[in-house]
């Protein structure tokens, strides 16, 4: 039995078209070999291959003309945030207009929207929604907290030198102008709710659920990135606080074990007790907990300022 010819190098390890198999001079007897697998209707999987899902995207996308990747998928290809239970869903979202047929591919949800102009963008070759209308989009399939914490990380400040981005991903206006647009899209109400309660600073989703833990208890919204000097740019700063009463808050997740991050910490802690305030430090077991101890001894010190 006479051997496959090999594959271009740009095709072994990633999924691709029927019109990049072509451009390839791939005959379609090639593409009926043994190493390779059809991944529907125009896509082509190399054996082997490890689910990635920025590349299966990305040739979904690609055979797809006038669809645009959306929702989930959208928000992993983006680096957004998401609930742990949606971040190995290997579903593909993919969104069309409502003048092309619906979706019918196996391991694809399809959905048929209305997108207006400056909603869908291109990114690394894909079309793919905006962070803005992604955000939207997800209104339909998570949880409010969840969603005021990708609103959250939308509109947060990137921290020169630490991120490669120089801007945010949306600005809370650009979130609002998109709710004017879709008043009957599903999940709408749900996104003016977390629309209310974005806030600009948290720098993690675990900062934003313990925010919204305090205020749902009751107790006053705190200020974010609080610095001992408020006027001072490179003063300390608390993840949140209270700036009247002196108590400032700091969530540690897991990038706190390094031990720069940890000498970083101490310096911090050091110069706010050194300061007078009191302070409190919690973690992924207080999250686990719904942040209970935090609001309980957050409430206390308050009422005992």
């Amino acid at each position: 039995m006479r051997a496959s010819s090999p594959l271009p190098d740009h095709l072994t390890s990633v999924p691709f078209t029927v019109h990049e198999a072509r451009a390839a001079n791939l005959s379609s007897g090639r593409l009926r070999s043994s190493d390779l697998a059809s991944a529907g209707r125009l896509l082509y999987l190399p054996t082997g291959w490890d689910f990635e899902i920025r590349g299966l995207a990305r040739a979904l996308s690609a055979a797809t003309p006038g669809a645009w990747i959306s929702h989930l998928t959208a928000a992993v290809v983006l680096g957004l945030w998401l609930p742990s239970w949606f971040r190995d869903c290997r579903e593909l979202h993919l969104s069309k207009p409502r003048n092309l047929p619906p979706v019918r591919r196996e391991g694809v949800v399809g959905h048929t929207v209305l997108a207006f102009d400056g909603e869908v963008m291109v990114l690394d070759g894909m079309r793919i929604s905006t962070p803005a209308r992604t955000w939207l989009d997800l209104a339909s399939l998570i949880p409010l907290e969840d969603l005021v914490a990708v609103g959250d990380q939308l509109i947060r400040q990137p921290r020169p030198g630490l991120e490669a981005r120089l801007a945010p991903w949306s600005t809370l206006p650009e979130l609002h102008e998109m709710l004017k647009r879709h008043p009957k899209l599903k999940g709408i109400v749900k996104a003016r709710e977390a629309a209310e309660l974005i806030r600009s600073g948290a720098d993690s989703a675990p900062e934003t659920f313990l925010r919204l833990a305090l205020t749902s208890a009751g107790l006053p919204e705190p200020e974010l990135q609080l610095r001992i000097v408020e006027s001072d740019p490179y003063s300390p700063a608390a993840d949140l606080g209270y700036r009247a009463q002196r108590i400032a808050i700091q969530y540690d997740g897991g990038h706190h074990l390094t031990r720069e991050q940890q000498s970083r910490d101490n310096r911090r802690d050091e110069l706010f007790n050194a300061a007078g305030w009191r302070y409190f430090k919690f973690n992924g077991d207080d999250l686990a907990h719904d942040f209970r101890r935090a609001v309980n001894q957050v409430r206390l010190a308050l009422q005992s300022s």
